[in-house]
């Protein structure tokens, strides 16, 4: 899998934070290649500036300085509207507060990323989604009417539904107890070798980390530690 061409490349990334008072630095000088393929967690104390690096991957922060190239696109200098194009071909995104529009019903939710892109037919593919995260007879049911953990499994169908070939998820175990928090972590996995999909995942949780391919661990907003796995 190391010999897979790059789906991720960033090169000496910092976010710089300055206010009248100070500056600070969340991240230093980031430099990290990640191959087509690879499922790579992300860990660090709090502060350690894990979060905010997924943030600039994902094209929703912009950096200081540095490069960021997606699926062979440089992001860092685009504009919002061109983002926001970059996001929706390339990138499915899992937060920890599951971030569902209330007034959709679970199959609409789904449904969201291809309506903004203008893809149409997308009805069956969300179907097969809700189907794979064990939500069929609930398609019709608005957020408020699921449970955290069936909340965070529409979002995974909404994370695959344009069939990204890159994932990012932040804690999307967090909000979880431990059973459903499990019953996420599995469906994801499973889910994300049927796609094929790159998996980039920021965690505190030791045991979700140790099924990643790769563990990178940021402290300072440095990177000091890289571990592949066998």
């Amino acid at each position: 899998m190391s010999n897979a061409p790059a789906v991720i490349q960033v090169t000496a990334l910092t976010k710089t934070i300055t206010n009248s008072a100070h500056t600070v630095e969340i991240l230093r000088g980031i430099d990290l290649e990640v191959p087509r393929g690879q499922f790579v967690a992300i860990m660090g104390p709090s502060g350690s500036g894990k979060s905010t690096l997924l943030g600039l991957l994902a094209g929703l922060d912009t950096p200081s300085s540095g490069s960021i190239i997606l699926d062979g696109t440089e992001i860092s200098g685009l504009s919002e509207d061109e983002l926001a194009q970059i996001r929706g071909r390339k990138l499915g995104f899992v937060f920890q507060s599951y971030q569902l529009i209330p007034t959709l019903t679970a199959l609409e939710n789904v449904l969201l990323p291809s309506e903004l892109a203008g893809v149409p037919g997308g009805q069956s593919r969300a179907m097969e989604l809700l189907d794979a995260v064990g939500l069929h007879d609930r398609k019709d049911h608005y957020p408020i009417q699921l449970s955290g953990g069936e909340q965070q499994r529409v979002a995974l169908a909404r994370a695959f539904m344009m069939k990204p070939p890159i994932l990012m998820a932040d804690e999307p175990t967090g909000n979880l107890d431990s059973a459903n928090g499990q019953h996420v972590l599995d469906l994801l996995l499973a889910m994300n070798r049927k796609e094929a999909t790159t998996l980039v995942l920021v965690t505190h949780d030791a045991t979700l980390a140790s099924y990643a391919d790769r563990v990178v661990r940021l402290k300072d907003g440095l990177i000091v530690g890289d571990e592949l796995r066998a």
